[in-house]
């Protein structure tokens, strides 16, 4: 999609290629310390590839290759180098005095296009005033104030800025038409729980590096946990909502590379739900067999059919000499808790979990405060993380216009429920990470997992333990690893 403010040599994220020729020359001159002439000639040859899929699989083929110990688990400052590599065509490498930090800084001798910052665009300022004024409105219980101001801003022209602001505040008076009149305009729910809000999620997983490297840090924290117990090549995965399958065929691509010459098994277990149906499941489990058979790789998928308050080991198939894994992703903040259910299943599903003894429990959240939050605070953040995330997938390269549309659509629910929802019809409870770092170490989970920091719009960052994954400044998505 189009935009008249955008960066003239800004690459199309998800494009999954450099496109300039000197930053990549550059490379060899200003790469990481930590790299060899052969791993800088394996990113040159990595970065042109066009197919996401095969990020990780390339990135452990280099590592297997050049490392002087291919056995152990790749470096999450390589890790960092490929993911964002794939995502820019104005990125060059540098090291870092620090051990624990990695800073890759745009190539800022290429253009004036690239040496001149970016400016950062802003909603209409009177279009976000009379939203707030709207939304104060509706927090005092004055309905028909909160109506007029709607129906005088939907009458005004479009506001000036760029097509993610645009987006945003269509959204934004949505929600509020639907908190205000709710047979009018029906808020949306149901459609939260459709195969074209699966499709949506996925389409917004992939065009976004936020949620792509959350995957992937959840992908190498599991392969370091594998790595822990080189004595055996069964590896065990119990994902709660695999419906949305996006990180498995990386995971699926990295596994020969642990132990080469013997066949690893992956097992994965999963549970059919409302959501997610044995049918769709299935599916799901044919898709990642096809894969694995290409790759070598034994999978075993299996689909329980068991209420969480009743699992234990031995439903899920758990044995002695397997590496077990649980799978968080994205799972949590669509679990109601005890501020929506006397059950409280989200809290149940953490403590069946750690019953399970698993070496590694990944989690991977949206990072914002829209649970308990009022529904002030809840409209400011609303209007905040949504505008920084339409932003940062805002691209001056057209996408396919299909999945465009679905990238918007499902942003536009999930941000109408988020504000126009209360109790169980809020299907999207999402939580920042210090409320899920106390939840998870209540449960009895330590962190294991570190993190780093990226420079160029995008960051990436450690806090609190787990690692921030944001766009100029405001954090999108965090991965953190448990045990």
């Amino acid at each position: 999609m189009e935009s008249s403010n955008a960066e003239p040599n800004r690459f199309a994220f998800g494009q999954g290629a450099f496109g300039a020729e000197r930053p990549l020359a550059k490379l060899n001159q200003t790469g990481p310390k930590f790299l060899s002439s052969n791993s800088k000639r394996a990113i040159r040859d990595f970065l042109p590839a066009q197919n996401p899929k095969k990020k990780l699989a390339d990135l452990l083929d280099a590592h297997s290759q050049t490392s002087n110990d291919p056995g152990q688990p790749l470096s999450a400052e390589h890790l960092i180098v490929y993911v964002f590599g794939s995502f820019s065509n104005t990125l060059s490498l540098s090291s870092s005095d620090y051990d624990t930090s990695i800073f890759i800084n745009r190539f800022s001798e290429e253009s004036e296009s690239i040496k001149t910052p970016v400016q950062r665009s802003s909603v209409s300022i009177s279009s976000k005033q009379l939203l707030m004024e709207a939304a104060t409105a509706i927090s005092e219980d004055r309905a028909d104030v909160a109506w007029e101001i709607l129906t005088r801003l939907s009458a005004m022209p479009n506001p000036m800025g760029t097509y993610s602001d645009q987006k945003l505040i269509e959204y934004m008076l949505f929600a509020l038409k639907s908190r205000v009149s709710p047979v009018d305009n029906p808020p949306p729910v149901v459609e939260l729980f459709t195969e074209d809000h699966v499709l949506s999620a996925q389409s917004i997983y992939d065009v976004s590096p936020c949620f792509e490297l959350g995957f992937m840090a959840a992908n190498l924290a599991i392969l370091e946990a594998a790595s822990e117990q080189p004595s055996t090549n069964k590896l065990h995965v119990i994902d709660f909502d695999i419906g949305l399958e996006r990180q498995y065929p990386d995971l699926l691509c990295a596994l020969p590379r642990r132990q080469a010459g013997n066949q690893t098994t992956l097992k994965i277990t999963t549970l059919a739900d409302s959501f997610n149906g044995e049918e769709r499941l299935r599916m799901v489990g044919d898709r990642l067999s096809k894969l694995a058979a290409n790759i070598g790789v034994r999978l075993v998928f299996n689909i329980v059919s068991q209420k969480l308050s009743e699992l234990s080991g031995d439903p899920l198939g758990c044995e002695a000499n397997e590496v077990l894994a649980v799978n968080l992703a994205f799972k949590l903040y669509r679990m109601p808790d005890k501020s929506v259910s006397r059950e409280n299943p989200h809290d149940g599903l953490l403590r069946c979990v750690k019953g399970l003894a698993p070496q590694v429990v990944t989690l991977v959240e949206q990072e914002m405060n829209g649970n308990t939050a009022p529904f002030m605070a809840r409209v400011g953040e609303a209007m905040a993380y949504y505008g920084a995330l339409l932003e940062s997938i805002e691209s001056p390269f057209p996408r396919d216009i299909a999945e465009q549309a679905r990238v918007e659509e499902g942003l536009g629910w999930k941000l109408g429920n988020t504000v126009a929802c209360e109790g169980r019809e809020r299907v999207e409870r999402c939580e920042v990470f210090g409320k899920w770092r106390a939840r998870m170490e209540m449960a009895g989970f330590e962190l294991t997992l570190g993190a780093y920091w990226f420079n160029r719009g995008y960051t990436v960052k450690e806090e609190n333990g787990g690692v921030c994954l944001g766009w100029r400044g405001r954090t999108l998505t965090v991965a953190s690893a448990w045990r």
